[in-house]
């Protein structure tokens, strides 16, 4: 690990113990009394740290909630306003043999300074720790109780400013993905602040991360700003895959503000925290300090340490680990990380030999190996919980990995263009074995080069990568998010003529500037220039930069990369012709309503209809580059897309109260989300045992930043989207996929796993019309079938001729479908536990538009801590359970719903409880199908 004279970076956060001497002295800045103030508004309020503008201003009652109505646009002035947050600071002491150091964990984001009514520093990077020396303002600052301010100056009005400066870098049109507001590609500030397709534009500031004074005493203090802690088997190199049976190296290197004593030398020790106990201890060799940043390594003994793996994979096994920086017998300062002993790498190496015997289709491998295990990545994408960070605690984020982990991912794609994620989320996912996928804060636009940019980017980089590389969760890093898939192609297509000039700038940014950050600073996290990628085209560690970038230097016929596919005509939503055959897909998705109880939170009564002004503003699936705020052009787009999706495939809503059919006009675009996602996934996951080795479904996407049509299957407050429920099913280890070819007609069920052993089985297959009874003079063929799976694999089990059964009569076209199951054992990894998996799928010979559905006699009653369903006259698609509308405050996950009953079929549903303090509400639970959803 190089430890880099320049680096600028902090670590002042909750993860990390940190102890200086005695002589310092560390004042929070939360603990001080802030005001918000507005010069251009004559506005003064309480403030807080952290915390953002609207955060205070709505706190102090003077603007409304942010969230609700159409705030988001008659709180524009907020964003184009300069704001200060002042505070007469306590705690300090003034003596001469004190240097004193203002600590910003993170300013939001243009911001200048003052202490004691002096300049002391600017800041322009929301990503980066802001370090201000105050010693001599402090000296001679004539105030009992010394003043500081921090001044931030709106964003959109310096984005136009540097935007418009002469010989600013310039792009084709449309290459920037505008929503709301332009120009965020000068700004090093959460991109989706700027507005996004499923989210707002507020562009809030404030000091959004955790501050401090720091007082040291000038010869023998020191305050640790940032560290990284490295573990990687003997010999690793970023980007391939190690050797499993060569020890563990462990590198450490502190970085501090004050000076590090010459002589110093570094010592460890390692915990089980499970058995409370120490496994190991000694010091750190090959020292080398810089007197802002000291390193250290040291060889450990595998056979001592029980590796981390991810969620279904085997065990979270984690240590802590303490390192002293000691000089002449003293501890100069202690770091304690937790830890895990873990290799994880994205492998894109070429297609072996081997596996072109298998039958894999040339090219590259795109997958994620743990431990030396190749598995099936199973997960969604995560964005911004919050529009303003600075509200999103421990118990947020806790809640929404606890649903992940629910639904049976093992991998979470933390979205580039919201913000890196906090230190107790990667806590949290190292606790619950989440693989987090990490990406730097760039996504659908090009950047600029300046060298002023390059050094601000490359400094944010160097911090974000030594802050998070400890946490085993951390899976790999991305440059940013869709910039090969469509800016490049782009470029090309409009300025051909100057498309070598803006390649050469990506590649200067995303490979020259990024890839040195994580590989100069981690031996054990793999690096890709952007999300969607075909890989390297060459990674030789001889070369400065070691990967060379494939780019679009593809052999026709052969597979690479990863995918990134969205379909908005819902009438091709089924026909698996228009998907994407590769190796991994990183983004998926179509958008649906969220539910009458989210919007209640955020909309009037009066708005509560499918196009209100409301709804639709709300929706911001609009094209990308327009910024109009048009009802008709967003219900052309946003609605009209999911409006379309109901009327192909389901049966419409026709309800006479207008909130009863806005709410099942709601659930209806829930019900073909879930559909679609259902489909690709089951695909997705067939494909692991087909030429192109697909090995991953990330979908887009997890959560909600407020309350709105978006793609996420998680709302706003917690609630479960029926989409949600369809990805827990899918993702199960053992399923049973029918997969319908639209273009050939023939529809083959597959049997798939995901375990590391055989898989053995059976699975059947009928079918039935919708009052339940079996179709009959059905042609004769297999009903059943005997089955093996290899390991993360898919075995065909039968196939059928659809178009020929519907022309030919066997099955009705309006009353058909096909109601498949399995039965299979197989082994957990890492345990000798066998366990019993049985999954149910089915397959309509037509939409459910056209089909003849009956009611199907839902009852549903308590049964102890769960609920039992029965369907007792038919068939009840899309089965859904929900508490009544008279308890819409209490928020509960069922352990499945939105699923298929037979007749006569019963089914126990247990739950827990999200939120909410309603009593009775157990006895007042509804049940419904999708016939329920047409009825007045």
């Amino acid at each position: 690990m190089m430890a880099l004279s320049t680096i600028k970076t902090f670590m002042g956060a909750a993860f990390i113990f940190h102890r200086a001497t005695a002589k310092s002295n560390i004042v929070d800045l939360s603990t001080q009394n802030w005001t918000l103030a507005s010069p251009d508004h004559h506005i003064k309020v309480p403030g807080k740290v952290p915390s953002h503008a609207h955060v205070d201003l709505y706190d102090a009652y003077a603007i409304d909630d942010p969230l609700s109505g159409l705030q988001e646009f008659d709180l524009r002035w907020i964003a184009y306003s300069n704001w200060t947050y002042s505070s007469d600071i306590d705690g300090l002491n003034n003596s001469q043999h004190v240097e004193t150091h203002l600590i910003f964990n993170g300013l939001d984001t243009y911001a200048s300074v003052e202490f004691c009514g002096q300049h002391v520093g600017n800041a322009d990077n929301q990503f980066r720790q802001w370090i201000f020396d105050i010693s001599e303002p402090l000296q001679t600052c004539n105030q009992s109780r010394p003043s500081l301010a921090i001044n931030f100056g709106a964003t959109p009005n310096i984005s136009a400013t540097i935007a418009n400066q002469p010989g600013q870098e310039t792009w084709p049109g449309g290459i920037e993905g505008v929503y709301e507001f332009p120009n965020r590609q000068f700004v090093r500030k959460e991109q989706s602040d700027f507005g996004w397709d499923w989210g707002p534009a507020f562009l809030p500031v404030g000091v959004w991360q955790p501050a401090y004074v720091a007082q040291l005493d000038a010869q023998v203090s020191v305050y640790v700003k940032n560290s990284d802690f490295d573990i990687y088997r003997e010999g690793q190199r970023n980007n391939l895959p190690p050797d499993q049976n060569k020890n563990w190296v462990f590198n450490a290197s502190i970085d501090v503000v004050g000076v590090i004593p010459k002589d110093a030398i570094m010592t460890y020790k390692i915990f089980d925290t499970d058995e409370h106990k120490q496994v190991s201890s000694g010091h750190l060799s090959d020292i080398h300090n810089i007197g802002s940043t000291i390193t250290g390594i040291v060889t450990l003994d595998a056979s001592k340490y029980d590796l981390w793996w991810p969620n279904g994979r085997g065990a979270q096994k984690l240590y802590k680990i303490h390192v002293e920086i000691v000089s002449d017998g003293k501890t100069v300062a202690t770091v304690e990380k937790r830890m895990g002993f873990r290799t994880i790498v994205l492998n894109m190496e070429p297609i072996t030999e081997k596996q072109l015997s298998q039958g894999i289709i040339n090219g590259s491998n795109w997958h994620f190996e743990v431990n030396g295990h190749e598995f099936y990545a199973k997960g969604s994408n995560f964005v911004p919980p919050d529009p303003f960070w600075p509200r999103v605690t421990y118990e947020n984020i806790h809640s929404i990995l606890t649903d992940i982990v629910d639904s049976n991912q093992n991998m979470l794609r933390v979205w580039s263009s919201g913000a890196y994620a906090p230190d107790f989320m990667y806590d949290l996912a190292d606790e619950m074995g989440i693989l987090l996928w990490c990406e730097f804060e760039f996504s659908v636009a090009l950047y600029p080069v300046s060298p002023d940019f390059l050094e601000n980017v490359r400094q944010e980089a160097v911090y974000q990568v030594r802050r998070t590389n400890h946490h085993p969760s951390m899976a790999v890093w991305a440059g940013g998010n869709e910039m090969e898939k469509d800016e490049l192609p782009a470029v090309k297509s409009r300025d051909p003529e100057e498309y070598d000039r803006y390649l050469n700038e990506y590649l200067e940014l995303f490979v020259n500037t990024l890839l040195p950050a994580v590989y100069e600073n981690s031996h054990s996290i793999s690096y890709m220039p952007c999300s969607t990628n075909n890989g390297y085209l060459e990674l030789n560690y001889s070369l400065p930069i070691p990967f060379v970038d494939r780019l679009y230097n593809t052999t026709p016929g052969y597979l690479y990369g990863d995918s990134d596919f969205y379909e908005y005509d819902a009438a091709q939503g089924f026909n698996i012709s228009t998907y994407v055959v590769g190796r991994f897909a990183n983004e998926f998705g179509f958008p649906s309503m969220p539910s009458l109880e989210t919007w209640r939170e955020a909309i009037p009564e009066d708005q509560l209809y499918f196009n209100s002004t409301m709804t639709v503003l709300r929706n911001h699936h609009y094209p990308a580059g327009n910024l109009s705020t048009s009802v008709n052009e967003n219900q052309l787009k946003g609605m009209g897309e999911m409006t379309r999706a109901v009327e192909l495939w389901y049966p419409q809503p026709h309800k006479q109260d207008s909130q009863a059919n806005f709410s099942a006009w709601c659930h209806a675009t829930q019900i073909y989300q879930a559909d679609y996602y259902h489909t690709k996934v089951q695909y997705y996951r067939a494909g692991s045992g087909l030429p192109q080795r697909q090995m991953g479904s990330l979908y887009w996407q997890l959560n909600d930043i407020w309350q709105a049509p978006t793609w996420s299957s998680r709302e706003y407050d917690g609630r479960w989207k029926v989409m949600f429920y369809a990805m827990k099913d899918i993702f199960q280890p053992v399923i049973i996929a029918p997969v319908f070819n639209v273009t050939t007609g023939i529809l083959t069920l597959y049997a798939v796993s995901d375990l590391w052993t055989d898989v053995l089985g059976e699975a059947s297959w009928e079918w039935i019309g919708y009052d339940g009874n079996p179709i009959e003079n059905l042609p004769q063929v297999p009903t059943s079938h005997q089955f093996t799976i290899g390991a993360i694999n898919s075995t065909a089990l039968a196939t059928m001729n659809i178009t020929e059964m519907l022309s030919n009569g066997s099955i009705p076209e309006d009353n058909a479908l096909l109601v498949t199951n399995i039965s299979a054992t197989g082994t957990y990894p890492n345990t000798r536990e066998t366990k019993t998996f049985s999954h149910s799928n089915f397959f309509t010979a037509a939409p459910l538009s056209k089909a003849k559905l009956i009611d199907p006699g839902l009852k549903i009653h308590r049964h102890g801590n769960a609920f039992e369903v029965t369907a007792e006259n038919g068939v009840s698609a899309f089965t859904w359970i929900a508490p009544h509308p008279d308890d819409s405050s209490v928020i509960i996950v069922f352990d499945e719903n939105g699923f298929l009953l037979r007749k006569g079929e019963s089914r126990v549903i247990g739950y827990r409880i999200i939120s909410g303090s309603s009593t009775g509400w157990e006895d007042r639970i509804t049940v419904s199908s999708i016939w329920n959803q047409t009825q007045p």
